[in-house]
C-alpha cells in the first residue's frame, strides 16, 4: 500500500474574515480545533479555499503560527506556498518553513501558461530551496495549464516532492501516473474522492471536510479496511454536499455553511463576495440532504 505522507484526511481551511475584512484570529483557532475534532490528519492554510490570493505574506506567516500553536502535534500543518512568480513562491516557501510549516502545497503557476519545462523548473526551484515535503497541485481548471503526466513522473523523482494533489478531473490520466511512478495522490475534488481511491489515491485534500469531515473520515477508514460497500454508501449520501458546496464557489459556500453550523466562517474578501440569501437557502437544502444538521 502506498504511504500517505501527510495522513489521509486533509482539509484546505478557509481564512475567516471579520466584517471589516481583517483576519478573525480567534476564528482561525476555532476552525483548526473543529477540523482536529472531526478526524483530520492535516490542515492546509493559505490554499485556494483559504483565499490565499487576497492575504498578505505576513498574514500567511501568522496563519501558520496560529494554527500550529492551536493544534500542536495532533495534525500536520501544510502551507500553500505557490503563485505565478517563481522567486516569490520560493520566498513564500522559505517563510513557511521558518515559521513552522510541516509541508508545502504548491500550485501550478497560473495565468502565465508556461510550457512543461517551465512548470517543472518552477516546482524544482521551490523543492530545492526547502527541507520540507512538497505536495504539487494540479488544477488546470483554475491555472489554465495542466501538469502533464510525463512532467509529474519526472518531478516525483525529486526527494522533496512527495505527493500530488489531483484536481484534474481525469481519472484515466491519474491512473496512468500512479502506475508509472507511484507518487502518493490526494483527491482534490470532493465528488471524485471515492473514484480516485479506487485507482490508488491515498487520501483527500478536501473542501467539504469543513462540514462533513467525520463522514469523510469514515469513508476513508471503510475503504482502507476493505469495506468498499460502506465507502460507496457514504459517497452517495454526501453527493448533495459535494454538489451544493460548489454551486457558486467553494470558499463562498463553505464559509456560508460554517456560519450555518455556528462556526466562524466569516466573510470573504473581494473579488469573492458573500453568499446571497437565496444561495444560503439552497445551501441549507443541499447540506440537509447530505445529512448535515443546519
Amino acid at each position: 500500500m502506498t504511504t500517505a505522507p501527510f495522513g489521509r484526511l486533509i482539509t484546505a481551511m478557509v481564512t475567516p474574515f471579520k466584517s471589516d475584512l481583517s483576519v478573525d484570529w480567534a476564528g482561525v483557532e476555532t476552525l483548526a480545533k473543529h477540523l482536529v475534532s472531526t478526524g483530520h490528519d492535516a490542515i492546509v492554510v493559505s490554499g485556494t479555499t483559504g483565499e490565499a490570493p487576497t492575504t498578505s505574506d505576513d498574514e500567511k506567516d501568522e496563519l501558520i503560527r496560529v494554527v500550529k500553536a492551536t493544534v500542536g502535534d495532533k495534525v500536520k500543518v501544510i502551507a500553500g506556498a505557490g503563485n505565478n512568480e517563481t522567486p516569490h513562491s520560493v520566498e513564500q516557501a522559505l517563510h513557511a518553513q521558518s515559521v513552522g510549516a510541516d509541508g508545502l502545497l504548491v500550485v501550478t503557476p497560473y495565468y502565465n501558461k508556461p510550457p512543461q519545462a517551465g512548470i517543472e523548473a518552477h516546482f524544482r526551484a521551490i523543492a530545492d530551496a526547502v527541507d520540507l515535503p512538497v505536495m504539487i497541485y494540479d488544477i488546470p481548471g483554475r491555472t489554465g495549464i495542466e501538469i502533464e503526466p510525463d512532467t509529474i513522473v519526472k518531478l516525483a523523482e525529486h526527494k522533496n516532492i512527495v505527493a500530488l494533489k489531483d484536481a484534474k478531473g481525469n481519472v484515466a490520466s491519474t491512473s496512468w501516473v500512479i502506475k508509472r511512478c507511484g507518487i502518493p495522490v490526494y483527491s482534490g475534488d470532493d465528488i471524485l474522492n471515492l473514484p480516485l481511491l479506487s485507482v490508488g489515491a491515498v487520501g483527500f485534500v478536501s473542501v467539504c471536510g469543513h462540514t462533513v469531515g467525520a463522514q469523510l473520515r469514515e469513508m476513508l477508514d471503510a475503504w482502507f479496511a476493505g469495506n468498499a460497500a460502506r465507502a460507496l454508501e457514504i459517497h452517495q449520501q454526501l453527493l448533495p454536499v459535494f454538489t451544493g458546496t460548489f454551486r457558486t464557489q467553494g470558499a463562498i459556500l463553505t464559509k456560508a455553511g460554517l456560519n450555518l453550523m455556528g462556526l466562524p466562517g466569516g466573510h470573504t474578501r473581494l473579488p469573492l463576495v458573500d453568499a446571497t440569501p437565496a444561495q444560503i437557502e439552497q445551501l441549507k437544502l443541499d447540506l440537509r440532504a447530505g445529512g448535515v444538521n443546519v
